[in-house]
């Protein structure tokens, strides 16, 4: 009965995940109800796959200081992100803001929310009285008190707490004459209570009034940062400008890329899928076709979570995705590795694989979890194209662990159970030779150190050839934006685009040329770096010449990824970096773990950087992008090893510095194969991308492929030989040295005793 019951569960598993998996493939290619939600072709596409609204707005009064645009900048930047998190907001010249904004088309509707700046209020609390059905009832609402026009100054400020001298974050405030008389007598009334600042009819702080305010001049404290009093004061600055947005023009343009763009693309993730699945199923035979059917339903799941969280997709997003594939082998690489270690081992199959996922999945979760607290810091803490890679990350990393934990076990089960119980079927166990990986570590520090200072040195020649440092993108730098109007007669498609296009970069010599179409206008606007006036002029005589061009407008634009947008990028890295150290020191009860982990990727970021440096790639939105992806993979191999550390120091008594030694060496040699086939198939589906990509992800692509060979290198090489030297020397628990006897066989793993002895008390 037992095993009928058994078949039974498995073949109704079985039709339900077919019936789920054939009604998402509808949902994907048809959808559902009348609008076709889900289908697939509805996905939010970026600016520059799908197009959008452009508007450019000018900035109506005279005396509007650098310090207001950048703040009316970046203010925009943070509303247009309901829009998209993909939406871009940028000065052209010395007093318009650009804005673009993907995969929408209501322009008008945009320009009535856009076009005035948030409104700012002071707020205390009032007792109103009200008549309802003949009864009178007291109720309380908020009472202006005065507005941002009546703000001078509002500016971020530190100061030492004489009491407890700690360094505190301040707002500091100057009020004008009437807003000055409006807050004395406002204090004074209400001391002990808050004043309600409100922004954009959203309340962002409300600070308890310590004292009456009579001078016109007073403090918020309590800020838990220096960004954070910034932000504050940033909002209350942007609500005070005397600034008007008058709008200039508004238009629909076309996809930056084009069509071709995503068909390349998509035929790049083809191609590396199917390396992929020849790969796993060649190293193991049918776990490997189970795991290329886990992928085949994380990329489904992933099309279905991208509509349902309407997350907007662009070209670096997409390319994400087809990067999540390598990576979302790395949980089925370390489940089917440990189960052909257990088969090794000399038990069952059905053994094999009971332990192979039971030991497996604290290395799967920790790996995870660890990208997910980068992914939530980034989500909240930052912008633009950071925030919007977040989202998709994020997504990629809990459809994965869950194909791999669910989907995959459950299909492993069903094929062992319906009759692939022979060891074959599950791959040939390989032989684990232990290698000194500890002594190896300092020849890889020493190459690693000079692969990082040759990249240092790079920076300063880099300005002498190009000036700057490296090689910035407009979205870092800015440029020039000039506006080509054509005459009636002429059409603009492709092939004029990419004419125009070549140009442009003859006479800018550079690369870094964008270029849009605009829709229902004769219109083309062409982003490179910025000219000159020679070289306006060149280019202009060009285009009338060679081309049916009526006229050439030209502005300097700022960059779209701001100073303060690098900021909060960079605050979202140290940050996660921190959080992940505390989670790897609670998990692992050692924060000599989470140190040398945090160590490791601080040297593939550096790595990364050097081929930047050294290569001159184009450093734009993509960097961020690439540096982010590379600490969340780099941490998942590091995550993998320290779990068999941890797991053989529960099986093994260590007395000496060899004995720690040979443990670490015994670790990393039995995940190395693991290490190999993940970076392996990773790399797969990266060279992909830079063989059919588009030109502009081809040096996005091979930052990545410099950096998953360097996380795999740091994690066999630098992570183990790092702990290993932290916790033989420092601290209350370092290890003494060798007194010539060995504890720890390299070989072999013997089973925990204690755990038999408790079987056994249990039979009893």
């Amino acid at each position: 009965m037992k095993k009928r019951n058994s078949s039974g569960k498995y073949i109704a598993g079985l039709i339900l995940l077919i019936a789920l998996c054939v009604f998402g493939v509808f949902i994907t290619t048809k959808g559902i109800t009348k609008n076709k939600i889900g289908r697939a072709s509805n996905i939010e596409l970026g600016l520059d796959l799908a197009g959008g609204v452009s508007i450019t707005y000018e900035v109506d009064g005279k005396n509007v200081s650098d310090s207001d645009m950048k703040d009316t900048v970046y203010k925009l930047q943070k509303r247009v992100e309901g829009y998209s998190t993909e939406a871009e907001v940028y000065q052209e010249g010395k007093d318009r803001i650009n804005i673009e904004i993907p995969g929408v088309t209501d322009a008008n509707k945009i320009l009535d929310e856009l076009g005035k700046p948030g409104t700012l209020s002071f707020a205390v609390q009032k007792q109103v009285k009200v008549k309802q059905n003949g009864k009178t009832t007291t109720q309380t609402s908020l009472d202006t008190i005065l507005t941002g026009q009546n703000v001078k100054k509002a500016k971020a400020v530190t100061n030492q707490n004489q009491t407890t001298g700690k360094k505190e974050y301040l707002v500091a405030l100057e009020f004008d004459s009437k807003g000055t008389k409006a807050f004395a007598k406002a204090t004074k009334a209400n001391i002990g209570k808050p004043i309600y600042i409100i922004y954009d009819n959203q309340v962002i702080s409300a600070p308890n009034v310590q004292e009456a305010i009579t001078k016109g001049e007073c403090t918020i404290d309590g800020m838990e940062s220096y960004e954070a009093a910034e932000n504050l004061a940033s909002s209350i600055r942007i609500g005070s400008l005397p600034v008007k947005l008058k709008e200039l023009r508004s238009n629909v343009v076309s996809a930056k890329l084009g069509v071709n763009a995503i068909q390349t693309t998509i035929k790049a993730g083809i191609i590396g899928f199917a390396l992929v699945c020849l790969i796993m199923i060649a190293f193991y035979a049918v776990p490997g076709i189970i795991a290329c059917v886990a992928l085949a339903i994380y990329m489904l799941m992933m099309l279905l979570a991208l509509n349902g969280f309407n997350a907007t997709l662009t070209l670096p997003g997409l390319a994400g995705i087809i990067l999540g594939i390598g990576m979302a082998v790395d949980a089925n690489v370390i489940i089917y590795a440990r189960i052909q270690e257990e088969i090794g081992a000399g038990k069952s199959t059905g053994a094999a694989i009971k332990s192979g996922f039971g030991k497996a999945a604290s290395a799967i979760i920790d790996g995870n979890v660890t990208t997910l607290i980068a992914v939530l810091v980034l989500w909240f803490k930052g912008s633009g194209t950071v925030k919007g890679f977040a989202q998709t990350l994020g997504m990629s990393v809990l459809i994965s662990m869950f194909t791999a934990l669910v989907i995959s076990r459950f299909l492993v089960y069903a094929a062992y159970h319906f009759g692939l119980r022979d060891k074959k079927w599950y791959g040939k166990p390989r032989t684990i030779k232990t290698r000194d990986f500890v002594r190896a570590g300092k020849k890889y520090v020493a190459v690693a150190g000079v692969i990082i200072l040759v990249g240092l040195a790079a920076l300063p020649m880099n300005r002498s050839k190009i000036g700057t440092i490296l090689n910035y993108d407009l979205e870092f730098s800015g440029g020039t934006a000039s506006t080509i109007t054509f005459k009636d007669d002429q059409k603009v498609n492709d092939s004029l685009e990419k004419q125009i296009v070549k140009a442009y970069e003859k006479v800018s010599k550079s690369t870094s040329v964008q270029s849009q179409k605009v829709k229902a206008n004769n219109q083309m606007v062409v982003k490179s770096v910025e000219l000159n006036l020679n070289q306006r002029k060149q280019i202009e005589k060009t285009l009338k010449k060679d081309y049916k061009v009526k006229s050439v407008t030209t502005e300097n634009i700022s960059s779209t990824i701001s100073n303060e947008m690098q900021r909060d990028a960079f605050i979202s890295v140290i940050i996660s970096a921190i959080c992940m150290l505390i989670y790897i020191a609670i998990r692992f009860k050692d924060v000599k773990f989470g140190s040398s982990a945090i160590i490791a990727l601080l040297n593939d970021v550096l790595v990364v950087f050097a081929a930047y440096s050294i290569g001159r790639l184009s450093v734009g939105g993509t960097f961020i992008a690439c540096m982010l992806t590379i600490i969340g993979y780099s941490i998942n191999s590091t995550i993998v090893i320290f779990d068999r550390i941890r797991e053989n120091l529960k099986l093994q008594t260590i007395r000496t510095r060899d004995d720690i030694k040979a443990l670490v060496n015994q670790s990393i040699s039995s995940t190395l194969v693991r290490t190999i086939n993940t970076s392996l198939t990773t790399f797969v589906m990266v060279l992909a991308l830079f063989i059919c990509g588009v030109s502009s992800l081809r040096e996005f692509a091979l930052a990545l492929i410099v950096g998953v060979i360097g996380g795999a290198f740091s994690s066999v090489f630098l992570t183990g030989p790092l702990w290993y030297m932290m916790k033989t020397r420092m601290g209350s628990d370092a290890i003494k040295e060798s007194n010539g006897q060995t504890s720890v066989q390299p070989e072999k793993i013997t089973a925990n005793p204690n755990r038999k002895k408790k079987k056994k008390k249990k039979r009893k």
